[in-house]
């Protein structure tokens, strides 16, 4: 069995997603669908995920954060970087 390649992106948020509850319901959903990174709240508003993992899982994680309750999503820039090797986790960051 083919093991899918391991991807990183930056995917930056725009829209109503500060107060609602994005960075906890990235964690959950990144942590579940199995890949890692962080996630955390810009001071203009935004909010900035790195991820990591198989291109479906990232998608997977994505869709979920544009169905999740009281977010609204209006603007993504999303661009791939380096993987981090070794990364175990997927965490809030302050």
């Amino acid at each position: 069995m083919e093991q899918s390649r391991i991807i990183r992106k930056r995917v930056v948020f725009y829209g109503r997603v500060q107060g609602v509850g994005f960075r906890y319901t990235a964690q959950f959903a990144a942590q579940s669908a199995g890949t890692t990174g962080w996630v955390r709240n810009e001071y203009n508003g935004s909010v900035v995920m790195e991820i990591q993992g198989s291109e479906e899982k990232i998608d997977r994680v994505l869709l979920s954060l544009e169905n999740g309750r009281y977010i609204r999503i209006d603007r993504t820039e999303v661009r791939a970087i380096a993987p981090v090797p070794h990364e175990r986790s997927f965490r809030v960051r302050y």
